[in-house]
């Protein structure tokens, strides 16, 4: 059985996935709460006002969206695989790398999971779950966006260079 060469690069559409989950995510931390007077409304079973629960829908239809284009990414990457890490990076570069895309993925499924458990279903330990993700994702957003400028400006890698310009695949 013939063994699966590496992509040199990612496809088009697995690029429109990072930078569409990525400024999604980032839209979901800075207007975030937003969701919350809607939540605690409906918790105590009062009323919100309707822009809150405006509000509320736009964060639960982008945790949604997230999802869905999470799920895409996973299947295109178990797909086509991700290029190799930089020759010549040491074996800690290459375990912090992995252990943060880990990270990254976990909370990129985790958030809207929780967030949906703890909307739709009201159950609130899945609403502290999605409370304790939301620092864990900025940390984790930080330092992968961190990593990609070391590696385009210290290290001079193609690892940024390669999530800006697709390959074209041969079939």
């Amino acid at each position: 059985m013939a063994s699966k060469t590496l992509p040199t690069g990612y496809s088009g559409t697995q690029i429109f996935l990072h930078w569409a989950i990525a400024a999604l995510v980032i839209f979901q931390l800075v207007f975030g709460e937003d969701i919350v007077e809607a939540y605690r409304a409906f918790r105590r079973g009062t009323q919100p006002t309707d822009e809150a629960v405006f509000d509320a829908n736009i964060h639960v239809y982008l945790g949604i969206a997230v999802f869905v284009l999470a799920v895409w990414r996973i299947a295109l990457r178990l797909k086509n695989g991700a290029p190799p890490a930089p020759a010549g990076e040491s074996a800690i570069q290459k375990l912090i790398s992995k252990l943060a895309h880990l990270v990254l993925y976990l909370a990129i499924f985790l958030m809207p999971i929780s967030g949906g458990i703890a909307w739709f279903a009201g159950v609130g330990a899945a609403g502290e779950v999605h409370e304790i993700g939301k620092p864990v994702l900025i940390i984790f957003v930080t330092l992968h966006a961190l990593g990609a400028l070391y590696q385009h400006f210290v290290a001079r890698s193609d690892v940024l260079v390669r999530m800006l310009k697709p390959v074209r695949r041969s079939v």
